[in-house]
């Protein structure tokens, strides 16, 4: 037998909700990744009220990290219809921004592929909202439905492309139902979309890190069995460090 291989560390958050009151405190929330982890992932809602000014607080918030920076936008990021700007902004202090896209970074001996999207409301399982009825309506579950297309064509060409020992997903809104349990149930189907479980089991990727829900559930699995973290600032209050063997 060879000798064992380290683990791959992954640290994450979400729901950060960065603004100029934060500066010095997220920081110092945040560093401990440098000891902790081989990669930070940021799960969205990474703005309070979706400004490029908050975004550029981050930025340099996270100028003391030195591993790897992978995120997504959420909900909060698109509400002053400054997502470009901001996405820009971080991209500049180096972090690595998916919106259907995908990344590959080599952490010890392993290739590991990261893809993220912001995903989207619908609801889960049997009570997944359908697209019956009104234009509106229509168009609401649509836009969930891109979302999910997008994460499948990510995975896909991860998984078609050069070998990836490790594939990892980074989600604003909830996949499961499982982590949003304990928000008050009518509010459950704009929380999150259990479509975008099925490109996850599909691609039997390792683990999901998401955000969304402040007073969910810290952890839950797809119908696949595939792990999945909910890692909400409000909900867990610190980095939430996973381990891939």
């Amino acid at each position: 037998m060879g000798p064992e291989r380290a683990p791959i560390r992954i640290a994450a958050y979400a729901d950060v909700h960065c603004y100029d009151g934060l500066r010095g405190r997220l920081r110092y929330e945040l560093e401990p990744a440098n000891r902790d982890a081989d990669v930070l992932v940021l799960a969205g809602d990474l703005t309070l009220n979706g400004r490029r000014e908050e975004a550029a607080v981050l930025a340099e918030e996270l100028r003391g990290i030195t591993i790897p920076i992978i995120g997504v936008l959420g909900n909060h990021d698109y509400e002053m219809n400054q997502d470009g700007a901001i996405a820009d902004e971080l991209r500049r202090a180096g972090v690595s921004i998916l919106d259907g896209g995908s990344v590959v970074i080599r952490l010890k001996d392993r290739r590991v592929g990261f893809s993220g999207v912001k995903g989207f409301c619908g609801g889960f399982g049997d009570r997944l909202i359908a697209p019956f009825g009104e234009a509106a309506l229509k168009a609401f579950v649509r836009t969930g439905q891109i979302e999910t297309d997008k994460l499948d064509r990510s995975l896909r060409l991860l998984r078609d492309g050069d070998p990836v020992d490790c594939l990892v997903a980074v989600i604003h809104y909830s996949p499961v139902r499982d982590t949003v349990v304990g928000e008050p149930p009518e509010l459950w189907p704009y929380l999150g979309n259990s479509s975008l479980s099925d490109p996850i089991d599909r691609h039997e990727i390792d683990v999901v890190f998401h955000g969304h829900a402040h007073y969910g559930s810290r952890f839950g699995r797809t119908p696949g069995g595939i792990p999945v973290y909910n890692v909400a600032r409000p909900l867990v209050h610190d980095l939430v460090v996973h381990q891939i063997a």
